[in-house]
Parts: C-alpha cells; structure tokens; sequence
C-alpha cells in the first residue's frame, strides 16, 4: 500500500529575492499568491478503502492551505478565524482558512478520496492514533521558507520516491500588488522574478532527478494557468481579475478581509478573495488542473498520472 505524504513547502508572507536588480536595491515580495507543494509515496502495509487512491494526507504550508492550525497560535496575527471567511464553507463559519470556503488542500484531499488533514495543533492533547489515520496539516499562515533541497533530501532519506511541486503563480497580478499601480494594471516586476524563481525551481528538480536514484515528479506551472485565467477569464467563469472579493478601499486592497471589511455576493465570479488569496472557484481551478491537467501545465505528469506510476 501507499502513504501519501503531501508537502507544501512553507512560505513567509514577506518574501525575499535574492537576485541583485539594476538599481541594486533587493526585491521584495510581500504576501504573494503561491501554491506551492511536495507530496511523496511510501511503500507502507496499511488497508485503506477502494475509493481513497492512497491512505493519508500529510500537508505543510502556508497561509494558501492552513485549515486552522493558527487558531491555535496566541500570539499570531496571521488568522482567519473570523467573518467573512469561511463563508461558503459547508459550516458557512470562519475555520482558519483564508478563504470564502475551501482551499486547495482540502479540494485536493477530496480528489484522492480523503477527508481533509485536521490541524496538527488541534490533536495535541488527543493520544488516541486514529486522530491521525488519513493524515495532518502542518501548513500556517506566515510560515517561513526552507531550503528545498534539503527538504528533498530528508523526505527521500525517509522513502520518499514521488513529489510534487508547484511553481509561483503570478505574483504582480494579485489585488495587493495591482493596488499599488495607478492604472490597476499587474506589476511587471513581481512577475518577472516570479518567472525566474520557477526556472530556478525546475532546474532543481531536474538536478535531483539526476542525482537520487528511483526518484519521479511532477512541476504544476501555477504562473501559466493563473496567466491563463487573468487573460481569459470568461473562459473559466469568472469576470473580475482585478479587485479582491472581500476588503475595503481601491480594489478591496487596502484593508484585509475583517469583520468590518464589505464582501462581494458573487463569489464565484472573482478569482481572489482577499487581497493575497484566491477564491475557492480559482482554487478549484488550479486543483483540477493540478490533477487531471496537461502536460502544458503538469510536467512531466499530473497528480492522477504520479500516483499511479
């Protein structure tokens, strides 16, 4: 049998480059739009029902897949356990998602057939195992990054065999950046070092693939689908690309999604939620894409394609 492990490389809120510009200023990402990701198979002996193509979900990441483990956290301000997220939820009550209802973790849990991985922070006091049989999220809002490589390195130490990992999406054209910007057009400048980050993502990947024995993946071109989506928007549902479903000010951009904060009634139609985070319709999008999605996209395979090599 197999043990999905699905890993998303944490991501701080604020995000540097470390790539020297013309001016010679450094640059700097604040509260990007990222859905970044591992998972991995390992060979384990465990009975898991027909309809789940693995037993166990095992999640770490950021703000884009917390389900709530920063409701634990006192002393964070990095949380969504408050109005209006959680709206379309199927409690229709905040969960710590960042988000109207589900996000991505939770989407791709259901197409592997699984329940989505409870928090990790709200199992502490339970000692009964069986909290943790379908798998745990780790993933926090304002998680730092880490070194991919070495993250590589011990997953594989562990058997890790199989992983995904998905590129930034385009940075510039989240409401928090086109706010910034006069003409509300994407900021240029997040997009190109997006671009670069993603070119130095694949070339890591294909260095391993080189280098550890037995090891295969798939790289989700998240900036491609998400140009797509931005460039062709009635072709996937939506009609707003620019302002964010929930906030306040110029685009709903220059406050969060609080309590106060005025919400959109049409949520399907918006690909952003808030000012740094997508809709649930956009994540599905990705999702979907991420999963059953082409090799334009999906390289050299897609989930369906990795779990069943």
């Amino acid at each position: 049998m197999k043990l999905l492990h699905l890993h998303l490389p944490t991501l701080n809120q604020s995000f540097f480059f470390n790539k020297e510009m013309d001016d010679g200023r450094r640059f700097r990402v604040k509260n990007f739009l990222l859905f970044l990701l591992f998972f991995c198979l390992l060979s384990l002996r465990m009975e898991f029902s027909r309809a789940q193509m693995v037993p166990a979900v095992f999640v770490f990441g950021d703000s884009l897949v917390d389900v709530g483990n920063n409701n634990y956290l006192p002393v964070s301000i990095a949380k969504a356990d408050f109005p209006h997220n959680g709206i379309d939820f199927p409690t229709r009550k905040p969960t710590g998602r960042f988000s109207n209802g589900k996000n991505a973790a939770d989407l791709l849990a259901e197409k592997l057939g699984l329940p989505s991985s409870p928090p990790y922070l709200s199992l502490l006091k339970k000692t009964d195992e069986s909290s943790y049989i379908n798998g745990v999220s780790f993933a926090s809002g304002g998680a730092g990054i880490f070194n991919g490589t070495d993250q590589t390195y011990r997953l594989y130490e562990t058997g890790a065999r199989k992983f995904i990992l998905t590129g930034i999406g385009a940075i510039g054209c989240i409401p928090a950046e086109r706010v910034k910007n006069k003409t509300h057009e994407c900021n240029e400048e997040c997009n190109f070092w997006s671009v670069k980050y993603n070119e130095e993502l694949k070339a890591m990947l294909k260095g391993l693939k080189s280098e550890l024995q037995g090891i295969n993946y798939s790289y989700f071109d998240t900036y491609s689908i998400m140009q797509n989506v931005i460039q062709k928007p009635s072709s996937y549902g939506f009609n707003e690309i620019e302002s964010a479903c929930c906030g306040l000010g110029d685009l709903k951009a220059k406050v969060p999604c609080v309590p106060i904060s005025k919400y959109c009634s049409n949520r399907k139609d918006y690909v952003f939620w808030d000012l740094y985070h997508p809709t649930e319709a956009t994540a599905t999008i990705f999702v979907h894409t991420l999963f059953d999605g082409p090799s334009q996209y999906c390289i050299p395979m897609n989930v369906r394609q990795l779990v069943s090599a």
